[in-house]
């Protein structure tokens, strides 16, 4: 059993339908900061707005500081390093907020160092990309819109993540808009034109928007999230936390141009690989809302016998990279010569930005990667 799986094995007991924490004991959740722009009603639309492309200029970007023991269990440690490495890896391009409980933040700051500022605001976990809002531009300001986690689809319980949405724009005075469905940031992915991908198993799902179908809910991500065109991938249904997030599956580096992960070669063929080869169909045969035909470049795998990490739920798809300000950070997974490769995929298709390898051999273990560790906020840098 792999250090997360525990939960899944809990969930499909049927405990926390009964009120049982798979974690134990956990804190109670935040209330939500009364008083602030942000944290009454949420405003009745953001018709209008744009969804930007995360290679577009950054105010900050967000992380979160691993909170629970029950989660994480003798491994907290270890991926809190992980996570306060990559935190000063990013501040050396862009301002770097970790959110952190108030009892924990002096211990995260002394981890993270001066360059990152650390905000004391309860959170659960690290997987800020899901936690933390979406924002769209509208002109003259940025709109947070709330995307109503219920951690992926109550597979965990998570009493401080569910508001942290409402409370940190309230924290950071950002209107808020709550989305008419349930998602998370890791399952979108855009072109900042207009072009949204996303997969099926992710978000046409009971478990986060029972009852809405598709067209129902293409819908309401155009009106919320100001997209024209939305293209669906099939995913893998119940085999990670997710229902299988898009942004380790095929990710945009430029309008019209998107990367694609590939299983190492000769690798037996699964659910996964099987996802990327029906996402090739699809994006073979797509065009995006400026009407442009996809050019699709592959993003291999490292060869499972020499990657550093372990465990059953660990991710190694170079796709969950992160752009940064001046930067890509993408994962490194120990093959030499697959690191060195999707380096020059990711060099050749982002130029113009240094490619910074790191190492997440814990956070990958979990079951994410980079770009489910941070979140870009929108705007002109803040230093």
């Amino acid at each position: 059993m792999s250090r997360r799986s525990v939960f899944s094995v809990f969930a499909g007991a049927g405990l926390l339908a009964a009120g049982v924490s798979a974690c134990g004991p956990s804190d109670p959740p935040t209330p939500v900061l009364p008083g602030l722009p942000g944290s009454g009603d949420p405003e009745p639309s953001v018709v209008g707005g744009r969804l930007g492309a995360e290679w577009e200029s950054h105010v900050r970007t967000y992380m979160s500081w691993p909170a629970q023991q029950s989660i994480w269990k003798q491994y907290l440690e270890d991926v809190r390093k992980d996570i306060a490495g990559l935190a000063r890896d990013i501040a050396e391009y862009e301002y770097v907020v970790m959110l952190a409980r108030p009892d924990q933040a002096d211990a995260a700051q002394r981890a993270c160092g001066n360059a990152v500022e650390v905000v004391p605001l309860a959170v659960d976990d690290l997987w800020a990309r899901d936690t933390v809002p979406v924002f769209v531009e509208q002109p003259g300001r940025v709109v947070g819109v709330d995307l109503n986690f219920n951690g992926w689809g109550n597979k965990q319980p998570h009493p401080n993540d569910g508001p942290l949405g409402r409370n940190l724009l309230a924290h950071y005075k950002i209107p808020r808009h709550q989305a008419p469905f349930t998602a998370e940031g890791g399952a979108l992915e855009t072109d900042g034109e207009g072009t949204l991908l996303v997969t099926e198993s992710s978000l046409v799902n009971d478990n986060r928007n029972p009852g809405k179908s598709r067209d129902q809910l293409e819908a309401e991500l155009k009106l919320t999230l100001g997209i024209e065109k939305v293209l669906w991938f099939d995913g893998v249904r119940g085999e990670d936390i997710t229902d299988a997030h898009i942004d380790c599956l095929v990710r945009y580096v430029a309008p019209g141009v998107v990367l694609l992960d590939k299983a190492f070669p000769g690798a037996p063929a699964d659910s996964w690989s099987r996802s990327s080869d029906q996402a090739r169909q699809v994006l073979a045969q797509a065009t995006d809302a400026r009407g442009r035909k996809l050019q699709v470049i592959d993003l291999p795998q490292p060869d499972p016998g020499r990657i550093t990490g372990e465990g059953d739920e660990f991710v190694s798809s170079y796709a969950n990279f992160y752009i940064a300000n001046g930067a890509v950070f993408m994962p490194e997974f120990g093959d030499r010569q697959a690191d060195d490769r999707a380096r020059g995929i990711l060099r050749d298709h982002l130029p113009g930005r240094d490619i910074v390898p790191v190492p997440i051999d814990e956070i990958a273990a979990g079951g994410g990667g980079i770009h489910c560790s941070t979140h870009d906020q929108p705007g002109k840098p803040a230093r």
